[in-house]
């Protein structure tokens, strides 16, 4: 008996991590009516808060594109300024449920998924602000290598509204250092 408990209470613990791997802040809500076809592309990190996957980098961007289900293929890459290096991790977003509403879970390591949900979208998809599962996990995205003051403060004031400490964020230096993982096409 003490062996069934033990294995359906680990089978509940792992169910509840891989659930909380693809969730959202609780204030928070993805943008609905989303195009993923108008997403793809290249999209730069224009602010972050800083975590461990991508400590010391600048020059950092996100390349998406399709694969043939329909998964988002995720090419994200920088340049780590202390090993004067550029850098790159490979991964798949997936939707947590109908494709037209951007919450989605995003892998670069097997089977650990994590939030990856666009809370805020210009109707020309230039400008993003994108919620992780929690509060320890937010992007401003522009797809040029800056953003107007007027979008930054409204995002800002989104992220606040969520819970987001925005205090917290690394502003991302980009200079005219050339991408290798980023198409010139």
């Amino acid at each position: 008996m003490n062996k069934i408990f033990i294995s359906v209470t680990l089978i509940i613990g792992i169910g509840i991590f891989f659930n909380s791997c693809a969730s959202i802040p609780s204030k928070a809500r993805p943008v609905e009516n989303f195009d993923v076809n108008r997403y793809l592309g290249t999209w730069y990190e224009i602010a972050r808060f800083d975590f461990r996957f991508e400590k010391d980098l600048n020059n950092t961007s996100a390349h998406y594109t399709l694969d043939k289900k329909g998964n988002v293929i995720v090419l994200n890459s920088g340049f780590n300024f202390k090993k004067h290096e550029w850098t790159k991790a490979e991964g798949v977003a997936k939707f947590r449920g109908d494709k037209s509403v951007a919450a989605l879970k995003v892998s670069f390591f097997g089977p650990f998924y994590s939030g990856y949900n666009v809370v805020a979208l210009d109707e020309n998809y230039q400008y993003a602000l994108i919620a992780g599962r929690n509060l320890d996990y937010l992007w401003i995205l522009s797809r040029e290598k800056s953003i107007p003051q007027e979008v930054k403060t409204k995002y800002l004031k989104i992220a606040k509204e969520i819970g987001y400490d925005t205090s917290r964020l690394i502003w991302v230096k980009h200079d005219k250092n050339s991408n290798p993982y980023i198409s010139k096409n």
